[in-house]
């Protein structure tokens, strides 16, 4: 997927979980006025959006926005040198979107209910020999938290999280492959591991699908600032 109207900036605080504000790169005076911007991500990103780092805003095509720009990449100095991470909560979707495509599935069909949950996505692919059509449910989490060269989720409590874990492994038993899928939103990244620390009864719950027969994918991405793409 890809971005239009790319602006530099650099970050300044960031009020509450919708809203940042930010100095453009080509307004940076002493007393050069502030913007304020929709973060494209209400998970904690503490790790990330530190003041005084470089960010990414995409410029919106709607005049009548309360925001003009959304904040949706930031740079970050790791053990592997100053790195790009993609923030924004809606691309992992998007981009799974464009990869599953570009795969032998006879059906994509987003937003699937099944249980008390509604899953991303629900494929089914046809088996070359037997013909027969097999169901798969997927649930797409992206990962934006990084620690010394490996990634981890989540970066904050997520009971919806666990969810879909439990209700995936339901799925198994009523004839489904069931996948989670972890988009990694930096580069030089391969591995997911859950944040025990943050969320230990998330890690439990996807130790507990793990052996229920869920599949764990990790999707690498290509990042640049007006960019992402999953990478095979």
């Amino acid at each position: 997927m890809t971005y239009d109207n790319i602006t530099k900036a650099i970050f300044i605080s960031r009020p509450n979980r919708f809203i940042a504000k930010v100095r453009l790169f080509d307004n940076q005076e002493e007393n050069a006025k502030e913007e304020t911007v929709h973060v494209k991500n209400t998970g904690r990103c503490k790790e990330l959006l530190i003041p005084g780092c470089t960010v990414y805003l995409e410029k919106s095509n709607n005049p009548n926005r309360k925001t003009l720009f959304d904040l949706i990449a930031v740079e970050k100095e790791t053990a592997q040198g100053q790195k790009l991470f993609n923030i924004d909560s809606q691309a992992p979707n998007k981009v799974v979107l464009e990869w599953l495509k570009k795969q032998d599935y006879s059906l994509i069909k987003p937003e699937f209910t099944f249980g008390k949950s509604r899953f991303d996505f629900y494929l089914e692919k046809v088996d070359s020999v037997t013909g027969k059509t097999e169901k798969i449910l997927m649930e797409v989490k992206g990962c934006t938290l990084e620690i010394d060269g490996v990634g981890y989720f989540p970066d904050a409590p997520t009971e919806r999280g666990v969810k879909h874990l439990n209700e995936l492994s339901d799925a198994i038993g009523e004839g489904y492959k069931s996948v989670l899928a972890f988009v990694i939103q930096m580069e030089g990244v391969t591995e997911v591991f859950p944040n025990v620390k943050t969320h230990p009864e998330f890690a439990d719950a996807l130790e507990n699908a793990k052996a229920s027969g869920v599949e764990v994918w990790i999707l690498p991405c290509k990042v640049k600032a007006d960019c992402l793409e999953i990478v095979e």
